[in-house]
């Protein structure tokens, strides 16, 4: 009797409708932490990079921000989500360094670790056009003064560097070579091409040729790191630039994330 009562329930129970084999238990796996994040500088923003994660349920991402390295008393706060590998961060200010993490969510709602990599970035104003003409002509309107964003005499005690031209040569000079310092990097496609100023490689002579298309750094006299690309040199000198007023800071654009000995002790929990 008892026999086919557990028979008469067992049957009940594989009723069609009365059992689905397709249920599954509800997904509480995070995403691994994104890989590869770096900064572009801007103008009061900053544009973040990061590769793509390999799980299929993944949504998105949210982007976070802090204004010390993370640990006790400075979480990260969230600026922004999305469905890319890309994020500008704008509205900041110029001088001011922020650090930067993002983090995976995929459908069930579920959030990554910040990414291990950290990535800290300061703004600095920056513009395009500016025009210079040569020292020997047109003496007032052959320096330029990175701090201000303005164009003075090539001797004005706040020129930084300041355009020569003659027959045989286009030169940039610094106006006091003893304490400042100015180097070629090259041709490259745009300025965001340079990152950091680099540790070696300046003019023994404060000097440069100037030639269409290549990036320069400066090291000015109040130990600021500066940057221009010529875009136009024909009797006069047009180009882009970018001024880090962060004393001392040598990032220009992109900041490479800390050697992982570095990084290791990072805390990765968010607010």
């Amino acid at each position: 009797m008892l026999r086919a009562m557990l028979g008469t329930l067992l049957a009940a129970i594989l009723l069609p409708g009365c059992y689905d084999s397709t249920l599954a238990p509800r997904d509480v796996t995070p995403p691994a932490a994104p890989r590869g994040v770096y900064s572009v500088t801007g103008d009061t923003q900053v544009t973040l990079h990061w590769l793509a994660n390999t799980e299929a349920d993944v949504a998105g991402y949210n982007i976070y921000d802090s204004p010390c390295a993370n640990g006790p008393g400075c979480p990260y706060s969230l600026v922004g989500t999305t469905v890319g590998t890309s994020f500008v961060v704008s509205g900041l200010g110029n001088g001011a360094t922020k650090y930067f993490a993002v983090a995976a969510i995929d459908r069930a709602g579920n959030e990554s670790d910040l990414s291990y990599d950290d990535i800290w970035d300061t703004p600095r104003p920056a513009g395009s056009g500016a025009l210079l003409r040569p020292w020997q002509t047109q003496p007032a309107l052959s320096g330029w003064d990175f701090a201000a964003h303005t164009v003075r005499a090539w001797n004005d005690a706040r020129t930084d560097v300041y355009f020569s031209a003659d027959s045989t040569i286009d030169l940039m000079l610094t106006r006091d070579p003893s304490s400042s310092d100015i180097q070629d990097m090259g041709f490259a496609s745009s300025l965001d091409a340079v990152d950091f100023a680099p540790p070696a490689g300046w003019s023994p002579t404060g000097s440069v040729e100037l030639i269409v298309g290549h990036n320069y750094v400066v090291w000015t006299s109040t130990n600021h790191y500066a940057k221009f690309r010529v875009i136009g040199l024909s009797g006069q000198l047009v180009f882009d630039w970018a001024y880090q007023i962060d004393p001392g800071n040598g990032q220009l654009r992109a900041t490479p994330a800390m050697p992982a000995a570095l990084s290791a002790g990072r805390a990765t929990t968010k607010p």
